[in-house]
Protein backbone atom coordinates (compact mmCIF):
# COMPACT_ATOMS: atom_id res chain seq x y z
CA UNK A 1 0.00 0.00 0.00
CA UNK A 2 1.64 3.02 -1.31
CA UNK A 3 2.88 5.58 1.82
CA UNK A 4 0.38 8.61 1.86
CA UNK A 5 2.56 12.21 0.76
CA UNK A 6 2.34 15.10 3.45
CA UNK A 7 2.84 18.73 2.71
CA UNK A 8 5.36 19.51 4.20
CA UNK A 9 4.12 23.36 4.37
CA UNK A 10 1.39 21.70 6.27
CA UNK A 11 3.16 19.86 8.85
CA UNK A 12 5.50 23.54 9.47
CA UNK A 13 2.19 25.36 10.06
CA UNK A 14 1.03 22.88 12.59
CA UNK A 15 1.50 24.18 16.28
CA UNK A 16 2.97 23.13 19.52
CA UNK A 17 -0.62 21.76 19.93
CA UNK A 18 -0.83 19.78 17.10
CA UNK A 19 -3.55 21.68 15.22
CA UNK A 20 -2.92 22.63 11.98
CA UNK A 21 -3.92 26.15 11.43
CA UNK A 22 -3.14 26.72 8.04
CA UNK A 23 -4.99 23.62 7.26
CA UNK A 24 -8.51 25.37 8.57
CA UNK A 25 -10.13 26.74 5.09
CA UNK A 26 -12.16 29.71 5.25
CA UNK A 27 -14.88 28.37 4.15
CA UNK A 28 -17.75 25.04 4.44
CA UNK A 29 -17.40 23.67 7.72
CA UNK A 30 -13.68 24.17 8.88
CA UNK A 31 -14.54 28.35 8.01
CA UNK A 32 -18.18 27.77 10.28
CA UNK A 33 -15.75 26.37 12.99
CA UNK A 34 -13.56 29.02 13.07
CA UNK A 35 -16.17 31.24 13.10
CA UNK A 36 -17.48 29.87 15.96
CA UNK A 37 -14.04 29.89 17.88
CA UNK A 38 -13.51 33.45 17.06
CA UNK A 39 -17.26 34.58 18.27
CA UNK A 40 -16.40 32.72 21.53
CA UNK A 41 -12.99 34.90 21.93
CA UNK A 42 -15.06 37.76 21.10
CA UNK A 43 -17.55 36.89 24.14
CA UNK A 44 -14.41 35.83 26.60
CA UNK A 45 -13.42 39.32 25.72
CA UNK A 46 -16.44 41.84 26.29
CA UNK A 47 -16.96 44.06 29.52
CA UNK A 48 -17.25 42.23 32.75
CA UNK A 49 -21.08 43.77 33.36
CA UNK A 50 -22.18 40.67 31.34
CA UNK A 51 -25.58 40.04 29.31
CA UNK A 52 -28.59 42.01 30.00
CA UNK A 53 -30.10 41.94 33.46
CA UNK A 54 -26.67 40.07 35.17
CA UNK A 55 -24.22 41.77 37.15
CA UNK A 56 -20.28 41.70 37.04
CA UNK A 57 -19.60 38.23 38.12
CA UNK A 58 -22.79 36.79 35.34
CA UNK A 59 -25.59 36.69 37.93
CA UNK A 60 -28.88 37.97 37.85
CA UNK A 61 -29.20 41.68 39.30
CA UNK A 62 -30.92 41.93 42.23
CA UNK A 63 -34.25 44.26 42.66
CA UNK A 64 -31.55 46.92 43.94
CA UNK A 65 -29.40 46.38 41.17
CA UNK A 66 -31.33 46.88 38.60
CA UNK A 67 -33.32 50.29 40.68
CA UNK A 68 -29.01 51.86 40.80
CA UNK A 69 -28.32 51.14 37.22
CA UNK A 70 -32.15 52.49 35.83
CA UNK A 71 -31.83 55.53 37.97
CA UNK A 72 -27.83 56.29 36.85
CA UNK A 73 -29.63 56.39 33.36
CA UNK A 74 -32.48 58.46 34.38
CA UNK A 75 -31.56 62.36 33.77
CA UNK A 76 -34.37 63.11 36.23
CA UNK A 77 -32.51 61.74 38.73
CA UNK A 78 -29.27 62.95 37.80
CA UNK A 79 -30.73 66.29 37.61
CA UNK A 80 -32.85 66.31 40.88
CA UNK A 81 -30.07 64.60 42.78
CA UNK A 82 -27.31 67.39 41.42
CA UNK A 83 -29.99 70.13 42.91
CA UNK A 84 -30.69 67.97 46.59
CA UNK A 85 -26.61 67.49 46.62
CA UNK A 86 -26.15 71.21 46.23
CA UNK A 87 -28.45 72.06 49.33
CA UNK A 88 -27.22 69.75 51.41
CA UNK A 89 -24.08 71.16 51.47
CA UNK A 90 -25.26 74.61 51.51
CA UNK A 91 -27.46 73.49 54.53
CA UNK A 92 -24.19 71.95 56.26
CA UNK A 93 -22.16 74.98 55.43
CA UNK A 94 -24.03 78.17 53.89
CA UNK A 95 -20.85 79.88 54.43
CA UNK A 96 -19.32 78.85 51.25
CA UNK A 97 -21.89 80.91 49.33
CA UNK A 98 -23.04 83.59 51.93
CA UNK A 99 -20.39 85.17 54.17
CA UNK A 100 -23.05 87.51 55.89
CA UNK A 101 -24.89 87.17 58.90
CA UNK A 102 -29.02 86.35 57.66
CA UNK A 103 -30.11 88.05 61.35
CA UNK A 104 -27.93 91.43 60.35
CA UNK A 105 -30.57 94.09 59.28
CA UNK A 106 -30.02 97.89 58.52
CA UNK A 107 -32.94 99.54 58.19
CA UNK A 108 -31.96 102.90 55.90
CA UNK A 109 -31.51 100.00 53.58
CA UNK A 110 -35.01 98.18 53.94
CA UNK A 111 -36.51 96.95 50.48
CA UNK A 112 -33.34 98.29 48.39
CA UNK A 113 -33.33 95.93 45.23
CA UNK A 114 -30.38 94.46 43.97
CA UNK A 115 -26.71 95.99 45.38
CA UNK A 116 -23.13 95.00 44.81
CA UNK A 117 -22.72 92.00 47.02
CA UNK A 118 -26.30 91.81 47.91
CA UNK A 119 -27.77 90.57 44.58
CA UNK A 120 -30.95 89.78 46.07
CA UNK A 121 -31.57 93.09 47.39
CA UNK A 122 -32.88 93.86 51.10
CA UNK A 123 -36.30 92.97 52.94
CA UNK A 124 -38.46 94.78 54.99
CA UNK A 125 -36.32 95.28 57.81
CA UNK A 126 -32.57 96.01 55.61
CA UNK A 127 -31.66 92.29 56.25
CA UNK A 128 -29.91 90.92 53.41
CA UNK A 129 -32.35 88.54 51.14
CA UNK A 130 -29.50 86.58 49.58
CA UNK A 131 -28.44 85.76 53.19
CA UNK A 132 -31.73 84.21 54.72
CA UNK A 133 -32.60 82.73 51.36
CA UNK A 134 -29.11 80.05 51.88
CA UNK A 135 -29.61 80.01 55.55
CA UNK A 136 -33.69 79.18 55.04
CA UNK A 137 -31.85 76.05 53.18
CA UNK A 138 -31.06 74.81 56.47
CA UNK A 139 -34.20 74.45 57.89
CA UNK A 140 -36.20 73.51 55.12
CA UNK A 141 -33.70 70.25 54.72
CA UNK A 142 -33.43 69.58 58.27
CA UNK A 143 -37.75 69.62 58.53
CA UNK A 144 -38.31 67.23 55.39
CA UNK A 145 -35.22 64.99 56.49
CA UNK A 146 -35.92 64.43 60.42
CA UNK A 147 -39.50 64.28 59.61
CA UNK A 148 -39.45 61.45 56.55
CA UNK A 149 -37.32 59.72 58.81
CA UNK A 150 -39.44 59.61 61.57
CA UNK A 151 -42.46 59.06 59.43
CA UNK A 152 -41.18 56.27 57.70
CA UNK A 153 -39.43 54.08 60.81
CA UNK A 154 -42.43 55.38 63.16
CA UNK A 155 -45.33 54.07 60.08
CA UNK A 156 -43.42 51.49 58.85
CA UNK A 157 -42.54 49.89 62.25
CA UNK A 158 -46.73 49.77 63.01
CA UNK A 159 -48.03 49.14 59.85
CA UNK A 160 -45.30 46.13 59.00
CA UNK A 161 -46.11 44.61 62.69
CA UNK A 162 -50.29 45.38 61.86
CA UNK A 163 -49.83 43.55 58.56
CA UNK A 164 -47.62 40.27 59.29
CA UNK A 165 -49.75 39.58 62.83
CA UNK A 166 -53.08 40.31 61.21
CA UNK A 167 -56.02 39.31 64.00
CA UNK A 168 -57.07 42.39 66.46
CA UNK A 169 -54.03 44.42 66.19
CA UNK A 170 -54.31 45.18 62.94
CA UNK A 171 -58.15 45.97 63.04
CA UNK A 172 -57.36 48.04 65.83
CA UNK A 173 -54.37 49.77 64.06
CA UNK A 174 -56.58 50.67 61.07
CA UNK A 175 -58.95 52.49 63.33
CA UNK A 176 -56.52 54.52 64.51
CA UNK A 177 -55.33 55.27 61.21
CA UNK A 178 -59.07 56.06 60.20
CA UNK A 179 -58.94 59.16 63.26
CA UNK A 180 -55.64 60.40 62.06
CA UNK A 181 -56.86 60.45 58.30
CA UNK A 182 -59.68 62.59 59.43
CA UNK A 183 -57.80 65.65 60.95
CA UNK A 184 -56.90 68.32 58.57
CA UNK A 185 -53.35 68.78 58.83
CA UNK A 186 -53.63 72.74 58.23
CA UNK A 187 -56.18 73.29 61.13
CA UNK A 188 -53.99 70.52 63.54
CA UNK A 189 -51.46 72.72 62.95
CA UNK A 190 -53.32 75.73 63.92
CA UNK A 191 -54.59 74.01 67.17
CA UNK A 192 -51.44 72.19 67.97
CA UNK A 193 -48.75 74.70 67.62
CA UNK A 194 -50.33 78.14 68.69
CA UNK A 195 -49.73 76.74 72.36
CA UNK A 196 -46.00 75.77 71.68
CA UNK A 197 -43.46 78.76 72.17
CA UNK A 198 -40.26 76.92 71.52
CA UNK A 199 -38.54 79.15 68.24
CA UNK A 200 -36.86 75.55 67.53
CA UNK A 201 -37.75 72.98 64.31
CA UNK A 202 -38.62 69.97 66.64
CA UNK A 203 -42.25 71.19 67.72
CA UNK A 204 -42.78 70.88 64.18
CA UNK A 205 -41.13 68.20 63.03
CA UNK A 206 -43.22 66.48 65.95
CA UNK A 207 -46.37 67.59 64.65
CA UNK A 208 -46.05 66.59 60.92
CA UNK A 209 -44.78 63.05 62.29
CA UNK A 210 -47.82 62.75 64.55
CA UNK A 211 -50.09 63.34 61.58
CA UNK A 212 -47.72 61.78 58.74
CA UNK A 213 -46.70 58.25 60.12
CA UNK A 214 -51.23 57.05 59.28
CA UNK A 215 -49.96 56.85 55.51
CA UNK A 216 -46.67 54.81 55.75
CA UNK A 217 -48.29 52.58 58.15
CA UNK A 218 -51.07 51.85 55.65
CA UNK A 219 -48.39 51.57 52.71
CA UNK A 220 -46.03 49.20 55.22
CA UNK A 221 -48.77 46.95 56.11
CA UNK A 222 -50.24 46.51 52.55
CA UNK A 223 -46.33 45.71 51.02
CA UNK A 224 -45.80 42.79 54.47
CA UNK A 225 -49.68 41.48 53.77
CA UNK A 226 -48.51 41.05 50.17
CA UNK A 227 -44.79 39.44 51.00
CA UNK A 228 -45.84 37.22 53.17
CA UNK A 229 -47.78 35.37 51.10
CA UNK A 230 -44.98 34.38 48.56
CA UNK A 231 -43.57 31.04 48.54
CA UNK A 232 -40.46 31.82 49.99
CA UNK A 233 -42.06 33.07 53.08
CA UNK A 234 -44.09 29.99 53.82
CA UNK A 235 -41.25 27.78 52.75
CA UNK A 236 -39.10 29.63 55.75
CA UNK A 237 -41.91 29.08 57.78
CA UNK A 238 -42.28 25.78 56.94
CA UNK A 239 -38.91 25.40 57.79
CA UNK A 240 -39.57 26.78 61.47
CA UNK A 241 -37.95 30.04 60.96
CA UNK A 242 -39.09 32.36 63.65
CA UNK A 243 -41.10 35.42 63.51
CA UNK A 244 -38.18 38.22 63.43
CA UNK A 245 -36.35 36.07 61.26
CA UNK A 246 -38.78 35.69 58.58
CA UNK A 247 -39.42 39.81 59.48
CA UNK A 248 -35.80 40.69 58.79
CA UNK A 249 -34.25 38.43 56.01
CA UNK A 250 -37.49 37.75 54.17
CA UNK A 251 -40.24 40.44 54.78
CA UNK A 252 -38.52 43.53 54.95
CA UNK A 253 -36.20 43.47 52.25
CA UNK A 254 -38.93 43.18 49.85
CA UNK A 255 -41.87 44.84 51.66
CA UNK A 256 -39.83 48.16 51.71
CA UNK A 257 -39.51 49.76 48.27
CA UNK A 258 -43.06 51.55 48.23
CA UNK A 259 -42.46 52.55 51.74
CA UNK A 260 -39.36 54.45 50.54
CA UNK A 261 -40.98 55.39 46.98
CA UNK A 262 -43.46 57.13 49.37
CA UNK A 263 -41.52 58.75 52.19
CA UNK A 264 -39.41 59.97 49.27
CA UNK A 265 -41.97 62.07 47.41
CA UNK A 266 -43.57 62.91 51.00
CA UNK A 267 -40.29 64.60 51.92
CA UNK A 268 -41.13 67.89 49.32
CA UNK A 269 -44.99 68.10 50.97
CA UNK A 270 -43.23 68.02 54.51
CA UNK A 271 -40.83 71.07 53.63
CA UNK A 272 -43.99 73.05 51.72
CA UNK A 273 -46.31 71.88 54.83
CA UNK A 274 -43.56 73.40 57.31
CA UNK A 275 -43.13 76.85 54.76
CA UNK A 276 -46.98 77.19 55.06
CA UNK A 277 -47.27 76.70 58.58
CA UNK A 278 -44.50 79.28 59.12
CA UNK A 279 -46.36 81.48 56.83
CA UNK A 280 -49.76 81.09 59.14
CA UNK A 281 -47.59 82.57 61.96
CA UNK A 282 -48.05 78.72 63.71
CA UNK A 283 -44.30 76.68 62.82
CA UNK A 284 -41.02 78.78 63.41
CA UNK A 285 -41.01 81.90 64.86
CA UNK A 286 -38.30 84.56 64.52
CA UNK A 287 -35.38 84.44 65.18
CA UNK A 288 -35.29 81.51 63.63
CA UNK A 289 -34.44 81.49 59.68
CA UNK A 290 -37.21 79.81 57.55
CA UNK A 291 -38.53 80.57 53.68
CA UNK A 292 -42.17 80.31 54.84
CA UNK A 293 -41.05 83.13 57.52
CA UNK A 294 -39.70 85.33 54.76
CA UNK A 295 -42.38 84.68 52.22
CA UNK A 296 -45.30 85.64 54.99
CA UNK A 297 -43.20 88.95 55.88
CA UNK A 298 -42.56 90.26 51.98
CA UNK A 299 -46.49 89.44 51.15
CA UNK A 300 -47.78 92.77 51.96
CA UNK A 301 -44.92 94.44 50.41
CA UNK A 302 -45.01 92.22 46.78
CA UNK A 303 -46.17 95.59 44.79
CA UNK A 304 -43.03 97.68 45.81
CA UNK A 305 -40.92 95.30 46.44
CA UNK A 306 -41.58 91.86 44.92
CA UNK A 307 -37.83 90.62 45.22
CA UNK A 308 -38.63 90.31 48.92
CA UNK A 309 -41.02 87.19 48.07
CA UNK A 310 -39.66 85.89 44.77
CA UNK A 311 -36.71 84.73 45.64
CA UNK A 312 -37.39 82.51 49.09
CA UNK A 313 -40.66 81.53 46.97
CA UNK A 314 -38.52 80.09 44.13
CA UNK A 315 -36.44 78.51 46.61
CA UNK A 316 -38.95 76.73 47.81
CA UNK A 317 -40.86 75.78 44.93
CA UNK A 318 -36.81 74.54 43.25
CA UNK A 319 -36.53 72.32 46.65
CA UNK A 320 -39.84 70.75 46.79
CA UNK A 321 -39.81 70.31 42.81
CA UNK A 322 -36.33 68.53 43.54
CA UNK A 323 -37.50 66.42 46.06
CA UNK A 324 -40.92 65.56 43.95
CA UNK A 325 -38.58 64.69 41.27
CA UNK A 326 -35.82 62.60 43.24
CA UNK A 327 -39.69 60.26 44.21
CA UNK A 328 -40.74 59.82 40.71
CA UNK A 329 -36.97 58.65 39.62
CA UNK A 330 -37.26 56.10 42.55
CA UNK A 331 -40.94 55.26 41.88
CA UNK A 332 -39.93 54.31 38.18
CA UNK A 333 -36.90 52.42 39.03
CA UNK A 334 -38.15 50.49 41.86
CA UNK A 335 -41.58 49.20 39.92
CA UNK A 336 -41.22 46.70 38.53
CA UNK A 337 -44.35 46.85 36.58
CA UNK A 338 -42.79 49.95 34.97
CA UNK A 339 -39.86 48.11 33.40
Amino acid sequence: MPEPDFDERSVAATGAGGVNEGAIAPTGTSGAMDLAISEGATLEKRAPGGPEGTGPTGRPRSLWGDAWRDLRRNPVFLISGAIILFLVVISLWPSLIASGNPLKCDLSKAQLGSRPGHPFGYDGQGCDVYTRTVYGARTSVTVGVCTTLGVALFGSVLGGLAGFFGGGWDALLSRITDIFFGIPVVLGGLVFLSVVTSTTVWPVIGFMILLGWPQIARIARGSVITAKQNDYVQAARALGASNSRMLLRHITPNAVAPVIVVATIALGTYISLEATLSYLGVGLKPPSVSWGIDISAASPYIRNAPHMLLWPAGALAVTVLAFIMLGDAVRDALDPKLR
